[in-house]
């Protein structure tokens, strides 16, 4: 039986840790400026993806 491969998109997205999985937040690419700095420092923080969605 051959080894199971990492999809290389969700490595780059997704880290491990503590049975649970830390995401990023969208929406930080380009065109920050207008943004406000609260929304700015949401952004910047980290989520856990809810469990719903951990396979």
């Amino acid at each position: 039986m051959t080894n199971m491969i990492s999809v290389k998109s969700a490595v780059k997205r997704f880290k491990v840790g503590k049975n649970k999985i830390k995401r990023g937040l969208a929406f930080r690419s380009h065109v920050l400026t207008k943004n406000p700095s609260k929304r700015m420092r949401v952004l910047r923080t980290s989520k856990y993806v809810h469990s719903t969605n951990v396979k």
